[in-house]
């Protein structure tokens, strides 16, 4: 009987030789280059590790993340002395995470790159990590251009019978935020619908509205990554999770208070990148500049910056801090809580059983040049810090005061000593943050009679005066258009002001001095008052005359002069 030859179980049999030579291939590399072997073929990729790469990047250097545990991960590589391999990997290292590479077959390799396929564009991950990739938020920000963009793509989400809708939703909102710069995002139910705004330059503006039963799984959602509880929703809960964007990791703060008819969250953007900026971006004039630069250049006192939540008053310290940081030098923050994190600042955070004077007393025994203080809230807080200044360290913290001028009735009020707060004391400042006109929309708009009286009160006895704009005829207005997303404003800048501790202040101060008295005491000092800040910035177009007069007590200012 003629044999029969079954060139298909020939076929099966020449590859399963080839695949397995190549796996002992792979075997034999790994010894050659001291690194460990693994076969993917057998074993689960974990797409958490896929996505800190995109799947052309990993194709182009022929690696593949297949397992990520907390900050290590595991890298499967055909090459592992291959320049663009290690690129790549060096590249993974910056994102923080600790590599471990192993060898693995082509046929590995193929079999983990098609698991990208199966990758969500926003999934729950590991508790507490919403992750989009860096193709998807790029997406996001070509999309999402206006308000009406960002409603568009939530709608088209909404009607979807799709499983992971909800993922899509939160991918819309996150990547919306960032793409349009908001700080915050506000989901406030209501009787029949649920509300949600963005903060946008520290002012709220309305998106759209949710069903209830859509915010449910929103709600229920956001618990989850931020590591809240499901069952609680009588009481206030505040949770954390992080996006990974682009490469950096922003932390998102949440936090939920019960409501008449759902729970209100209310989730809090923090992007390291909005407070990145340098001393001389911040929006001081050139005179104010060189006094921050040398007052903090000092190795003892303290400076105090003043002003309402969310008037960049740690983005303001942060600056300092950047700028007295050196490695000659050990800066200690207490934050409460820590908000932005600094390459070489030891960073503490303070806790039910660690409050800021027990943090200031630890602090000090830690032998540092420079101190932070989140805030200032209490007589020993108060106390400890203004003896540190008197010890040989440069002290900056944050109070709670309508103006520079209150900054010291306050204080003693929390006890200090005016005699010890004359000598501790070296600045005092408040500052706000306006709304910057949009340079490609802003309209020219000649000053009105009403608006004219009060800008002439408010520069009447301005120091430097005759560094004035020479305009003195035309303001501008907000008009709205595709670069500022029809808002009309784009990014804020401080309009601050200042007052030195010297001879006259400290002698104002010991005799109990009113803020009016305190203000007249620094006229001789000639430095410009929050006011007369904002209106130079409204000549020079910075700004406009309605901006500034929502955040700054005009009125105060125009009788502060009449009197003076």
């Amino acid at each position: 009987m003629a044999a029969q030859f079954d060139e298909r179980k020939q076929e099966e049999r020449v590859h399963e030789l080839r695949a397995r030579e190549e796996e002992e291939l792979a075997q034999i590399l790994a010894g050659k280059y001291g690194v460990d072997y693994v076969d993917l073929t057998n074993k689960s990729i974990d797409t958490d590790a896929l996505r800190v790469i995109t799947e052309q990047e990993a194709r182009s250097a022929e690696i593949a993340p297949f397992h990520k545990q907390n900050k290590e991960i595991f890298v499967a590589m055909r090459a592992p002395e291959r320049a663009d391999s290690l690129a790549m990997i060096e590249h993974i290292e910056r994102l923080g995470y600790k590599v471990r590479r192993m060898m693995v077959s082509h046929t590995s390799l193929e079999r983990a790159w098609e698991r990208y396929h199966d990758i969500s564009y926003a999934t729950q991950t590991e508790a507490g990590v919403l992750t989009l990739s860096s193709e998807t938020i790029a997406q996001m920000r070509e999309k999402v251009k206006t308000l009406a963009d960002v409603q568009t793509e939530i709608a088209s989400h909404s009607t979807s019978k799709d499983i992971h809708r909800i993922s899509r939703i939160l991918e819309v909102i996150m990547g919306g935020a960032m793409a349009l710069g908001a700080s915050d995002v506000h989901l406030e139910p209501e009787e029949k619908e649920v509300r949600m705004r963005y903060r946008l330059d520290g002012v709220l503006v309305e998106v759209l509205t949710f069903d209830h039963a859509t915010y449910s799984l929103i709600s229920s959602r956001l618990k989850l990554l931020s590591g809240l509880k499901l069952n609680i929703k009588n009481a206030a809960q505040d949770g954390r999770f992080s996006i990974q964007v682009g490469g950096k990791e922003i932390e998102i703060r949440a936090s939920v208070l019960p409501g008449a008819y759902a729970e209100t969250i209310v989730m809090r953007i923090l992007d390291p990148s909005t407070i990145s900026l340098p001393l001389e971006q911040l929006g001081f004039d050139k005179y104010l500049l060189e006094l921050f630069q040398r007052e903090i250049a000092k190795p003892n006192g303290m400076i105090l910056n003043t002003g309402p939540t969310g008037s960049g008053k740690t983005t303001t310290l942060y600056a300092f801090l950047r700028q007295v940081h050196t490695p000659e030098i050990k800066i200690v923050t207490i934050e409460d809580p820590i908000e932005y994190h600094l390459p070489g600042i030891v960073q503490t955070q303070v806790s039910k059983d660690y409050s800021f004077a027990q943090g200031l007393r630890s602090t000090l025994r830690q032998d540092p040049d420079v101190i932070m203080v989140g805030e200032i809230r209490d007589n020993e807080v108060a106390t400890t810090a203004v003896n540190a200044s008197l010890t040989g360290h440069l002290v900056f913290s944050t109070l709670h005061t309508n103006d520079a001028a209150g900054t010291f009735p306050r204080l003693m009020d929390m006890g200090v000593a005016p005699e010890i707060l004359g000598a501790a004391l070296t600045v005092a400042m408040a500052q706000r943050l306006v709304r910057k006109l949009c340079p490609e929309c802003r309209q020219p708009q000649p000053i009105d009679a009403g608006t004219r009286k009060t800008l002439d009160a408010i520069l009447k006895n301005i120091p430097h005066a005759d560094e004035l704009p020479q305009n003195r005829d035309t303001m501008w207005v907000p008009k709205g258009c595709n670069k500022c997303g029809g808002l009309g404003y784009k990014g804020r800048v401080a309009v601050v002001e200042v007052i030195l501790m010297d001879r006259e202040i400290e002698s104002a101060i010991r005799q109990n001095s009113s803020e009016r008295e305190i203000w007249k005491a620094a006229r001789h000092q000639n430095i410009r008052r929050m006011a007369q800040d904002g209106v130079v910035k409204i000549l020079q177009g910075v700004t406009s005359f309605d901006e500034l007069n929502r955040v700054v007590d005009l009125y105060d200012e125009v009788m502060l002069e009449s009197i003076a």
